[in-house]
């Protein structure tokens, strides 16, 4: 993938597309939840396993972002290397180890929609592009050591954490739909804060990338993670407080400690 006009045109077009779409995310997010999970309802369309689902629609943030990385001029370059494995690590897991969990869950679950596959999938390709050809071609810091290494440490501590806080969360959430009997109120840890400590976890961690990357790319991600995970995290509060009533802690917070 050479450097060229039609290469920076697509890649300035694919930006744009990134921030346009994080708007009318958050606004439609706002009054109509993704059919799936604890929203899942009929009218969708087919549906499919939810494990094969995360599977599929996750798949280009691994296989897309190795396929464009060897073709920057960055690509030999450690500091890029080392850049581009918190996002490649946080994929594998979700789209390797996340639906193998999902999978050896025993309790019945309902079908994820394959339109909502479709354009998480679409999402993902944009994303995936994005990152990849700015880590592995674009960015130009590379050579200043002090000012990419105070960011990529600062920026890796918060994107550990989010990511520790987000895969401890969804094991505990898995092993709660383990248990069978339908859902129940989580408890321990981060959830004694916050209704959705996962979507809090994932939040942390693309700030962190936006942080290591220092760049219009890793923000944009950032904006449209937040734009995409608070409103479906406030759906989910709202949920467990219609579902649970008295029972469910009424100081938890929908997905920011203390402030949302």
């Amino acid at each position: 993938m050479a450097s060229s006009s039609s290469d920076q045109t697509l890649f300035h077009n694919c930006l744009l597309a990134l921030y346009l779409i994080a708007p009318p995310t958050y606004i439609s997010l706002r009054f109509l939840q993704a059919p799936y999970g604890k929203h899942n309802r009929p009218g969708w369309g087919p549906t499919m396993s939810p494990s094969l689902a995360w599977f599929l629609m996750e798949s280009p943030t691994l296989w897309l972002t190795l396929s464009i990385f060897p073709y920057g001029r960055h690509f030999t370059n450690p500091k890029a290397i080392l850049l581009i494995s918190p996002f490649l690590l946080h994929y594998f897991h979700r789209t390797c180890v996340y639906p193998l969990r999902l999978r050896r869950d025993s309790a019945k679950r309902s079908g994820f929609p394959v339109a909502v596959a479709l354009m998480a999938f679409g999402f993902n390709l944009l994303n995936a592009y994005l990152q990849a050809r700015w880590v592995s071609h674009y960015k130009d810091d590379y050579d200043n050591n002090w000012l990419f290494t105070w960011r990529f440490v600062i920026g890796l501590l918060v994107f550990v954490g989010g990511m520790y806080v987000n895969v401890w969360s969804d094991k505990v959430l898995v092993g709660l739909k383990k248990q069978g009997g339908g859902y129940k109120v989580p408890r321990g840890g981060w959830f004694e804060l916050v209704s959705c400590p996962n979507y809090f976890g994932e939040i942390l961690e693309w700030f962190g990338w936006a942080v290591m990357t220092w760049s219009w790319v890793g923000f944009g991600f950032f904006l449209y993670t937040c734009a995409n995970l608070v409103p479906r995290a406030r759906a989910n509060h709202k949920w467990y407080l219609d579902k649970f009533s008295e029972d469910y802690p009424k100081n938890r917070k929908a997905v920011i400690p203390f402030v949302y």
